[in-house]
């Protein structure tokens, strides 16, 4: 019996339309391209999306290939991160897919423009929670270390 090989995909969400309006709010720039995703978008209508755009670039190829072993593992919206796993030959085709991804997915449709990072890519979930962490606090450090420069 073989060991299903997998891979899993820490992904940022970061908005670079929001930095140009930014004149309207005091934040600091790491927060404006960092911003909270909408509720709207959840792990099913990402997972789709996903799906969707892997079939637009490689067709039915692309499409059977994730069929089975894509998953949406985590998804906050508060911190616009998520966590994929896909199989290990076929990894990059979603990394692919999520490249070409313009907007967030939400249930009524297409929502904000957006760019999809992937961040991290790793054999287990373990060290991509650890990045996924590591990030977090770095990101908190950073906006309150550029908070305190602006006062």
């Amino acid at each position: 019996m073989v060991r299903i090989k997998e891979r899993y995909l820490l992904v940022n969400i970061v908005y670079p339309e929001a930095a140009k309006d930014r004149s309207k709010s005091n934040l600091p720039d790491l927060l404006v391209y960092n911003q909270p995703t909408t509720n709207n978008c959840n792990g099913r209508t990402l997972h789709h999306a996903i799906k969707a755009e892997v079939a637009n670039l490689f067709g039915d190829y692309g499409a059977g290939a994730v069929e089975r072993s894509l998953r949406v593992k985590y998804l906050s919206n508060a911190t616009s991160t998520c966590i994929l796993q896909c199989s290990r030959e076929h990894y990059r085709l979603v990394w692919a897919a999520l490249t070409m991804m313009d907007c967030v997915p939400t249930k009524y449709g297409s929502g904000d423009p957006c760019v999809f990072r992937v961040v991290r890519v790793s054999g287990t979930i373990k060290k991509v929670e650890e990045e996924a962490i590591r990030r977090a606090k770095q990101l908190i450090l950073a906006a309150k270390d550029e908070m305190a420069g602006k006062e």
